[in-house]
């Protein structure tokens, strides 16, 4: 709903969107593109696909129509072989919504060309940094990379009634455990905090959420909060950026 109600977090994006030097492309990993194998979007014009149901009908008719850019694809197929992180090409996928909700609210020209990068969710977080890690080059040659996630992620348990004040306790713990292990730069405990984090599989029944946050850390350097909030009392909403 975040493409209709964009809330504190719209605002947010559009304003990160304009502190960032325009980019010639962008890379998302998202969590809505899990898969056994590393994939890479090589579709030259991909569908906006709305992966979801039970909406309103006015998001179905959200459209997204930034095309793809098959040339870096390829790069990027080449630059995991070279890292020892086999990839192909999918010619096929559509744009999931886990690409195209932020990008609509950070560029809605949709004119900026769009490349996803699978997400082999089995794997955990060590794979996604080591991802992020070998593809850290394109920063340099003006590709934004994208970590699309949630910093929490338990469905189950929103509030449906809660306003923006409202943070339950056990979500406020986890994200900001996160957020100080981040500015530390504490790699282990990041990659471990199934364990040493206050509720992790409350928050993260699943992790395919928080993985996102690993490659778009690995691809980047100096941790940064760009926004904090949540939203339905246990929904986290934050944007971090690496620069």
């Amino acid at each position: 709903m975040l493409a209709l109600e964009p809330g504190a977090s719209g605002p947010a994006l559009a304003r990160l969107a304009a502190e960032l030097p325009r980019p010639r492309a962008i890379l998302v990993v998202s969590a809505h593109w899990e898969s056994n194998e590393l994939l890479v979007s090589g579709n030259p014009q991909p569908a906006t696909w709305h992966d979801f149901h039970g909406f309103p009908p006015a998001l179905y008719g959200v459209e997204y129509p930034a095309p793809g850019d098959p040339r870096l694809a390829r790069t990027i197929v080449e630059r995991l072989a070279a890292a020892g992180l086999p990839a192909r090409l999918d010619g096929e996928r559509p744009r999931d919504h886990g690409a195209w909700v932020p990008l609509s609210l950070m560029y809605p020209q949709a004119d900026i060309p769009v490349v996803q990068l699978s997400l082999p969710s089995a794997f955990g977080p060590t794979l996604q940094t080591r991802i992020g890690r070998a593809l850290a080059s394109l920063r340099g040659e003006d590709v934004l990379l994208i970590g699309s996630g949630s910093i929490t992620h338990n469905l189950g348990e929103l509030d449906w009634r809660a306003g923006p004040e409202v943070i339950e306790p056990w979500a406020g713990a986890f994200r900001d455990w996160m957020v100080a292990r981040l500015a530390e730069d504490d790699e282990s405990a990041l990659h471990d905090y199934r364990q040493r984090a206050p509720h992790a599989v409350r928050n993260h029944p699943r992790d395919e959420h928080l993985l996102p946050l690993y490659f778009a850390r690995g691809a980047g350097q100096r941790f940064g909060l760009a926004h904090q909030g949540f939203t339905l009392g246990a929904l986290g909403m934050d944007i971090y950026r690496f620069d």
